[in-house]
């Protein structure tokens, strides 16, 4: 099983690549992950402040990477890890 930190990864790279991804975007994305160990790992990004979840309407999700990892150079170096 992969790391909070290696999912971690995936998910950015996800949202770097396609700013305001939804949750269902990620889920589709990586088919080999369970929707409860995405949830997992966005909710360990949000706490440490790197993502926030915005609601956009009932049960829509929309993703984006925090002010201090929306620096492009930090975040692209996130998305290549």
């Amino acid at each position: 099983m992969m790391t909070h930190c290696e999912t971690g990864d995936r998910v950015v790279a996800v949202v770097v690549s396609s700013p305001n991804a939804t949750l269902e975007d990620v889920v589709r994305q990586y088919p080999d992950l369970t929707w409860n160990h995405i949830v997992l790992t966005i909710d360990w990004l949000t706490r440490n402040g790197e993502m926030q979840v915005i609601a956009k309407s009932p049960g829509v999700y929309t993703l984006s990477l925090s002010e201090r990892v929306g620096d492009t150079h930090i975040a692209s170096e996130l998305a290549v890890r």
